[in-house]
């Protein structure tokens, strides 16, 4: 009798305690008869190699041990099947790949990169948003009017104090109409949600917020499809890469009422598996699949 195929999802301290998914996916890969195990990413005991199978799942502390956790990766990725890819965390660990997507044609929230020891001024109209181009869970971050001009300067450059490249962005006023959260597994759709704003206020730095407040699900139209699509479609030419275990393409409307990419989550992403009917099943098949 075959051995049962052995798969650690990969997840740390931080995302042992929050992650509610993790304990689920776990059981439910062992109901199908695979050898799943949790195992924190930076653990030096842990044998990699003997996984015939290695998912990313809640390594949550990774945005601020970036070039580590790149490391892990690769090194990982070398000696067992790691999900996702190790190119394709390196792609997306920096919040740049925007630049890439709307370069491909994809429609993408207009983003400008301020990296350390560019100049900092920040001109023109409307509200914006300052965050860290690496960075998780809008930590970070905060939303400023155009009378607030002087603090979002003064944000920038903490950032820059920090190391960090920061990211600029237009606040979109059709936010209130909620974040989209599109997931596929293996290269399929398979549900999606929706959550309201999360940048309430203006002029503050808070990160005690939460992630994905009023969540609830949602059935994306046929444009908000196209675009999560394209997006994957435009990630997939650039780095000649398959169809990923898992990806989550978070769209928000224009002013015309279009979505954009907000971002594409492809390293350890929340994929509401619970908060859908047969979501933890479909993961599960699409992990067995591997």
């Amino acid at each position: 009798m075959a051995a049962a195929r052995r798969v650690a999802l990969a997840t740390d301290a931080f995302g042992r305690a929050r992650d509610a998914e993790l304990p689920v996916l776990i059981a439910a890969l062992r109901e199908r008869g695979v050898d799943a195990t949790a195992a924190d990413w930076d653990d030096p005991a842990f044998d990699w190699a003997a996984q015939d199978a290695v998912v990313i799942r809640s390594t949550w502390d990774y945005p601020g041990r970036l070039a580590e956790f790149l490391a892990w990766a690769a090194r990982v990725g070398g000696v067992s099947a790691l999900h996702n890819p190790a190119e394709v965390v390196r792609w997306n660990g920096d919040k740049t790949y925007l630049t890439e997507l709307a370069s491909a044609g994809v429609p993408t929230v207009a983003t400008r990169f301020i990296a350390p020891g560019e100049p900092v001024e920040l001109t023109g109209g409307g509200e914006i948003v300052v965050k860290p181009s690496v960075s998780a869970g809008a930590r970070d971050s905060a939303r400023y009017t155009p009378a607030q001009r002087g603090a979002a300067e003064a944000h920038v450059r903490m950032l820059h104090e920090g190391g960090a490249t920061a990211m600029v962005q237009p606040y979109l006023e059709r936010i209130v109409d909620g974040e989209r959260a599109l997931v596929f597994l293996g290269g399929e759709f398979s549900h999606a949600m929706r959550k309201g704003p999360v940048l309430t206020d203006t002029g503050r730095v808070d990160n005690a917020r939460v992630p994905h407040p009023d969540l609830v699900e949602h059935v994306p139209d046929a444009a908000e499809l196209a675009v999560a699509r394209a997006a994957l479609t435009a990630l997939a030419t650039a780095l000649a890469a398959g169809p990923l275990l898992y990806a989550r393409a978070d769209l928000a409307l224009d002013t015309a009422g279009a979505p954009v990419v907000m971002e594409l989550e492809l390293i350890e992403p929340n994929l509401f598996l619970t908060a859908t009917e047969g979501g933890v099943d479909r993961f599960v098949e699409a992990v067995a699949r591997l």
